[in-house]
């Protein structure tokens, strides 16, 4: 199609690289993870961040994200969402509470390769629903990537992802919205690439999946209605409703070996 670039594909070196920078994802998440409790502010989460890539020798593939489209930068390190913000969210001066629902989406490069993860936490002690929704979207994450097979297609995955979700809303009996008007996406010596990778789709549809391909796979699920816009931040994806959101990511590659998950912990 005129307009649209071919996939990105990696040697076996370069995936290597990849995983360098999936490696500093994973170990940033986890001690921002450790960090959520009430009180904190999410710009305290966004230096915790800064410090963890700075140590490790990368850079944050968010902070100025955007600026070379002709929009503001985006300002922080980390994206730090939270209840009914679905994505995007900009560190500040916002207080955690006992409660909330927190969405934290890290991406770090280490010598020109990108990596990409996103994880959702509950702020103390969180309503079960919120439990629920947390649990279901990370479900989803899940049956995405063990949809990814060599020779396969990007849709085996789109719709494994949508599968998920249909069932655990029967299963929990709550209304989950999957949020179409985002994506995943390819990654590599750039943040977003192609192929797109919808969280709704058909089996056996899109781009094959082939040995040397990345893609961030991460589906955004709200309890309620997926309508969403986005706020005079010129960032910030809210639900239309209201009602609260999660958010889970990963970045992976498939080889001969199976799936490789870039960005989880050793």
């Amino acid at each position: 199609m005129l307009g649209r670039r071919l996939p990105e594909i990696k040697t076996p070196d370069q995936l290597q690289a990849m995983r360098r920078a999936g490696s500093v994802v994973a170990r940033t998440l986890a001690v921002v993870r450790d960090a959520v409790r009430p009180g904190v502010s999410t710009a305290e989460l966004d230096r915790i961040a800064a410090e963890v890539i700075n140590s490790a020798g990368a850079e944050p593939s968010f902070l100025g994200y955007g600026a070379d489209r002709g929009r503001q930068g985006f300002p922080g390190v980390i994206c730090t969402s939270v209840n009914d913000e679905i994505i995007h969210g900009i560190p500040g001066d916002r207080v955690l509470q006992p409660g909330d629902l927190i969405s934290i989406d890290c991406g770090a490069m280490v010598g020109g390769w990108h990596g990409d993860a996103a994880i959702t936490v509950g702020v103390g002690d969180v309503a079960a629903e919120l439990e629920r929704l947390c649990a279901a979207t990370r479900s989803a994450l899940e049956a995405g990537i063990g949809a990814a097979r060599l020779g396969g297609r990007v849709g085996d995955i789109s719709a494994a992802v949508e599968e998920r979700i249909d069932a655990l809303e029967t299963e929990h009996d709550r209304p989950y919205g999957i949020v179409t008007d985002y994506v995943g996406h390819g990654i590599g010596t750039a943040m977003h690439q192609e192929p797109d990778v919808p969280n709704v789709g058909r089996r056996g549809r899109g781009p094959r999946i082939v040995p040397g391909l990345v893609l961030a796979i991460e589906p955004m699920i709200t309890l309620g209605s997926a309508a969403n816009h986005i706020t005079d931040d010129d960032w910030t994806v809210v639900t239309d409703d209201g009602r609260p959101a999660a958010h889970w990511e990963h970045t992976i590659t498939v080889t001969e070996h199976g799936v490789w998950v870039l960005t989880a912990e050793d």
